[in-house]
Parts: C-alpha cells; sequence; structure tokens
C-alpha cells in the first residue's frame, strides 16, 4: 500500500496513540543515551548513533525520483542543507550527549525546553512572525518555572559546564529550527531529500569529531544494542510516525502531547536512573511544560 493511501486511512485516534507512542520513544532515549555514556564518548556516542539512522534511511531516498532531485539540487541550496545538518546534528545532538554526559536526564531536557522560546524571538526578526497573547504568557510561565526549578540550588562544576553546553545546544537547535522552516516553507525539496541530505553531513561530521578527540572504544554488545535501537528505532521509526501522525493531529494536539516528554522523562529517569525531584522542581517542570506548549502552538501552525 502507498504512503499517501496509508496516511489517509490513519484516524485521528491512532494519530494520537501513533504520536504518544513516539513521545515514549523519543523519553527512552534520554535513559538510553545515558546508560550508553558509560561506555561510549559523547560525541563518539552521538556520531555513531545518526551514521546508523542515515544508513536506515538511505534506502528510501534511492528511488528514481529522490535521485533525480537529489542531482538538480544547485550549489546554494545544497550549502543551506549542509548548514542544517552541522546546526541540528552535529551541534544540537552534539551537545546533548555531552549534556547527559554531565547533568541528570531531567535537568538537559529542561533547558532543551528553551527553544520554542528562543525559535519565537529568532522568528519575529528573521521571519517577521511574531508571537501573540498567548505565546508571550507561555514565555513568562516558562521563566517562572525554569526559575522554580532551579532555586536554591549548588551548581559544581560539571553543572556549570553542562548548562553551558546545553545554552549552546538550545542555540543550535533554535538555528535549525528556523533554517528548517525556511527550507521547507518553499516545499521545493520532498521532507525526505532534506532528512537524508542534513542528516548524512551532520552525521559524517560529528562522528569524525568524536573519532578525533574522543576515540572510539571497544564496544560490548549491550552497547551496539543501545546504538542499534536508538537508530533505527528512536530516530528512523520514530520520525516516520511522527511525520504520519501529524496528519491528523492539531498543531494544539500535536504540542500539547509532545510537551508531556518532559513529564515522561521525570518519571522515567526516577525509575531507571535513581534522579529523584523535589516538590520545587516538580511544579517548576509543570509550569515550564505548560508554558513550552503555550510557545509552540502558534509556531506549530
Amino acid at each position: 500500500m502507498e504512503t499517501n493511501q496509508i496516511q489517509k486511512q490513519i484516524s485521528r485516534t491512532a494519530a494520537i496513540f501513533l504520536a504518544l507512542l513516539v513521545t515514549f520513544l523519543w523519553s527512552t532515549s534520554f535513559i538510553i543515551i545515558k546508560w550508553g555514556l558509560s561506555e561510549l564518548p559523547p560525541l563518539t556516542y552521538a556520531g555513531l548513533r545518526y551514521v546508523l539512522a542515515f544508513f536506515c534511511l538511505v534506502p528510501f531516498a534511492i528511488s528514481k525520483e529522490r535521485i533525480n532531485e537529489i542531482k538538480s539540487i544547485d550549489r546554494k541550496d545544497l550549502k543551506k542543507l549542509i548548514a542544517l545538518g552541522l546546526l541540528f546534528y552535529t551541534f544540537t545532538q552534539g551537545t546533548q550527549f555531552i549534556g547527559l554526559s554531565l547533568l541528570p536526564a531531567v535537568t538537559v531536557s529542561l533547558i532543551l525546553n528553551f527553544t520554542p522560546l528562543v525559535v519565537a524571538v529568532m522568528g519575529i526578526f528573521l521571519l517577521s512572525e511574531k508571537p501573540n497573547l498567548s505565546q508571550w504568557g507561555g514565555v513568562f510561565l516558562f521563566l517562572i518555572g525554569i526559575i522554580l526549578y532551579f532555586y536554591p540550588k549548588d551548581f559544581s562544576t560539571n553543572k556549570i559546564l553542562g548548562i553551558a553546553v546545553m545554552i549552546i545546544g538550545v542555540l543550535a537547535n533554535s538555528g535549525s529550527a528556523i533554517l528548517g522552516r525556511h527550507i521547507n516553507r518553499s516545499a521545493q525539496f520532498n521532507p525526505l531529500t532534506v532528512t537524508v541530505i542534513s542528516m548524512g553531513f551532520g552525521s559524517i561530521f560529528i562522528l569524525v569529531a568524536g573519532l578525533i578527540f574522543q576515540g572510539l572504544p571497544a564496544i560490548s554488545i549491550t552497547t551496539f544494542l543501545y546504538l542499534l535501537w536508538l537508530a533505527v528505532v528512536n530516530t528512523a521509526f520514530a520520525f516516520t510516525l511522527w511525520n504520519l501522525s501529524l496528519q491528523k493531529l492539531t498543531a494544539m494536539e500535536s504540542s500539547i502531547i509532545n510537551g508531556t516528554m518532559l513529564i515522561q522523562i521525570a518519571i522515567l529517569a526516577w525509575i531507571f536512573l535513581n534522579e529523584t525531584i523535589s516538590l520545587n522542581e516538580g511544579t517548576g517542570m509543570m509550569l515550564a511544560a505548560l508554558g513550552a506548549i503555550l510557545v509552540q502552538i502558534k509556531r506549530k501552525t
């Protein structure tokens, strides 16, 4: 059955189920990454994950139509796709893996939720997209939540370094969102073409950097299975399901479902990583999650 026929037949209930499944898979990524970091250095780990995911997607990009489209890409557009790969895979994913090696999973997840706020501000200047009143309210709620989560706290050198790394990651993630929207808004290229080219360049760059600066230690069967699961299930398969669910879900529905990841990660980290959360931190997380959802609703539309 062709993809467009499947998309027409998927029900709204099924779309909600798929979206919830995907957010759960993405939430488990934080736990699996933390497990694998006990054996693999962060940059090498991230590079291996996305190189494997890239090879999973290549078979779907070698149709005659996709190959002709790739050949038609001019130098200017190719530079944009390479830049997208560097921003979203090399820098965003690289800093996320480094952040997880230095910080609790919940803290990394919370800092990543700064992305919609930064995108909203960047969109004003770069895309002429002005936030509405509810989005500004979301910004306020999110900042209050962040203050509640982090205050009062004593920060070690590793935590300060981790937060600094994640700030770079948020800026890179926000830049990739703006650039990705710029590329996809014109509908000039098929989304699969955009993903394969950007992921290919970005993953190779981060893997080369990891091998040069951190090396490649011996990989146990368990860690290899972690890598395989992250690449095949939590990346290639999950992104496909998410795009399929968006055929039926509204912007508000997808934002709310996506916003549950922060809570899912907190519960999973408590169960599998023994990361406890105080009442203060939990309240801050809830406010931050609600704020991030409000900020994303118009943007995702």
